[in-house]
């Protein structure tokens, strides 16, 4: 089980991820593409994702083996926020559809005690 210091970024991302989840469901990517405040709110999640998982490795490194692809969402919150101009709305879309669920998924795992 996790330090009560590590569930409080494990419950960061999984509270951002809700978010997310919310955020967008039932839209598409063309609504997205075109809502300045949803792709913001969206990449504003993905930003605590990002730094929360980087200092939950900081504190507990192994968990890293247990969060697929740790290091790119890492990389992926560096990119939105030193990169902005560069941030394709394609591949943040891509990441909310593909690897959010799974994210998502393992945190709860992680949350629940569950090896």
């Amino acid at each position: 089980m996790p330090s009560r210091e590590a569930q409080k970024y494990l419950y960061d991302i999984a509270g951002a991820a809700d978010y997310i989840a919310q955020f967008t469901a039932g839209r598409s990517f063309e609504e997205y593409r075109t809502d300045p405040m949803l792709r913001s709110a969206v990449e504003r999640q993905f930003e605590i994702i990002g730094e929360a998982l980087n200092q939950l490795l900081r504190r507990e490194p192994g968990l890293g083996e247990r969060i697929s692809n740790a290091p790119l969402i890492i990389a992926f919150r560096n990119r939105l926020i030193h990169g902005y101009a560069s941030v394709s709305d394609e591949v943040v879309w891509g990441v909310v559809e593909r690897y959010l669920p799974v994210l998502s998924s393992e945190v709860r795992a992680l949350l629940a005690g569950d090896e």
